[in-house]
């Protein structure tokens, strides 16, 4: 099997830094925060970012969607370092210097485009018992600028350089005309671009920015939510709203630049079977058993099914082994607090 160079994976996205601390119920009642939830920070929630790093037993992470998945895709992969490349935007701050160094220390090529207007987005996971409460402030994250970071030839080389991208759809929210050049240049070179529904909110409020984009994707990712979600944007003509499978076909059908490549619809719906188009039709695929007691946090599943895939997909495997490593990651991320990983991959 041949091993994947460094650069061959390429990753663009946004960039947090997660912490996460046990906290109190006050601290929660503080910010107004419910124990278990996703939001996105409000100017209240500011100074909670500080207050969380100066508890005892804070941990930093590198996250955001994307770098999540190649942090994933590299861990699978394990030598050579450096094999997922990532760009984003962080702030000229002690946040970012710590995001850095997490993402060197998980071997991944991060090449920041830094800049002094706002902060490193962060997103504090705020436990208490078994719930966690997160709170993102996406800061620089947002900030990103194509001209002053993708065109620059250095960092234009390393897109060059790649063979598979992969943009979380979060980042359709940042910088439009960035995804569009990548995606266009993969298309152009009949290389393979690889794109997530990521979140319902985006086929709702940004439908016209991810249809652009949509006929240079040779791999479509999302769960069951985003996948109806986008299904009624699109106003697809169907007998039952909810069919997933049926979804991913009509997804599958639409305008595509590169007819060399037929697209690939893959759409995970948490414990039950994910499905993906495989030539002219559906399939069904398992996912690994787990005992219930054993899931300890969901909230990263997503993106390591995606880092898994990639993982295989680098390595040039089909279809069926990239989805049996998206399980792996998967199942092994779910066990654990937040998108953390053990040392090595007990994958065969």
């Amino acid at each position: 099997m041949p091993s994947p160079s460094e650069n061959t994976l390429f990753g663009m996205g946004n960039p947090l830094l997660d912490i996460s601390a046990v906290v109190d119920k006050d601290f929660l009642d503080k910010f107004g925060l419910k124990p278990n939830d996703q939001i996105l920070a409000e100017e209240k929630h500011k100074p909670l970012f500080e207050e969380i790093a100066k508890k005892s037993k804070v941990e930093y992470h590198a996250g955001g969607s994307t770098q999540n998945s190649v942090k994933i895709a590299q861990w699978m992969i394990q030598k050579p370092h450096k094999v997922a490349t990532f760009f984003g935007c962080i702030g000229t701050d002690g946040f970012g210097e710590i995001l850095k160094k997490k993402a060197e220390e998980a071997n991944v090529d991060a090449h920041y485009y830094e800049q002094n207007e706002e902060p490193t987005g962060t997103c504090a996971a705020c436990i208490t018992g078994d719930n966690r409460s997160l709170v993102a402030n996406l800061a620089a994250a947002n900030c990103y600028k194509k001209e002053k970071h993708l065109d620059l030839d250095s960092n234009w080389e390393l897109v060059k350089k790649a063979k598979v991208y992969y943009i979380a759809g979060f980042f359709l929210t940042v910088s439009p005309e960035s995804i569009l050049q990548v995606a266009q240049h993969a298309s152009d070179k009949d290389k393979i671009f690889c794109l997530n529904l990521s979140a319902p909110f985006i086929s709702q409020f940004f439908k016209e920015q991810l249809m652009k984009v949509m006929p240079y994707v040779d791999i479509l990712f999302g769960n069951e939510t985003e996948a109806a979600t986008f299904a009624k944007e699109l106003s697809f003509e169907m007998e039952q709203m909810d069919d997933i499978a049926e979804i991913a076909k009509k997804t599958q059908e639409l305008p595509k630049v590169n007819t060399k490549r037929q697209r690939v619809v893959v759409f995970t719906q948490g414990k039950d079977d994910t499905v993906a188009t495989v030539g002219g039709k559906v399939t069904a695929f398992p996912v690994m058993d787990i005992d219930q007691n054993d899931i300890v946090d969901t909230n990263g599943a997503g993106d390591a099914f995606v880092g898994g895939f990639l993982s295989a997909l680098v390595k040039e495997q089909g279809l069926e082994e990239c989805i049996r490593a998206g399980h792996y990651a998967a199942n092994v991320i779910i066990r654990r607090v937040g998108c953390t990983f053990p040392e090595k991959p007990e994958f065969q």
